[in-house]
C-alpha cells in the first residue's frame, strides 16, 4: 500500500482502511485543513469523512447526516496530528465492521 507525503511536513495524504472480514479496502484522501483540523474524504463518496472531534478524537462521520460512523478501537490518551493507525470499528445501521487502518 502506497502512502504519499506532504512536501514539508511528512504527513500522509492518503490512508487505507481494510475491512478484515473480506479484505475490501477504502481509501481516504486529505482534502483540507492542517494537523487536527484536517479532513480526509473517502475516495468513492464525499459523504464519509475522517475528522478530529474533541469528544471522540479521530473518527469517521457521515457528512450528510452528521452521524458518527467509525472510530479507532484502542483510543490513545494523546492522539496525534493525523488519524490513528490500527484497528477501527464502524457501524452502519444494524451492521458493524472491523477495519485495519494503515
Amino acid at each position: 500500500m502506497a502512502f504519499s507525503s506532504f512536501a514539508s511536513t511528512s504527513k500522509k495524504k492518503t490512508f487505507q482502511f481494510t475491512r478484515l472480514i473480506d479484505n475490501f479496502t477504502y481509501t481516504f484522501h486529505h482534502t483540507s485543513g492542517t494537523e487536527k483540523s484536517s479532513v480526509y474524504t473517502r475516495s468513492d463518496t464525499i459523504d464519509v469523512k475522517i475528522i478530529f472531534d474533541t469528544k471522540f478524537g479521530w473518527s469517521t462521520w457521515d457528512a450528510e447526516t452528521g452521524e458518527l460512523t467509525g472510530r479507532v478501537w484502542d483510543v490513545p490518551e494523546e492522539q496525534g496530528e493525523e488519524p490513528t493507525e490500527g484497528i477501527w470499528v464502524s457501524r452502519k445501521g444494524s451492521k458493524s465492521y472491523v477495519y485495519e487502518m494503515r
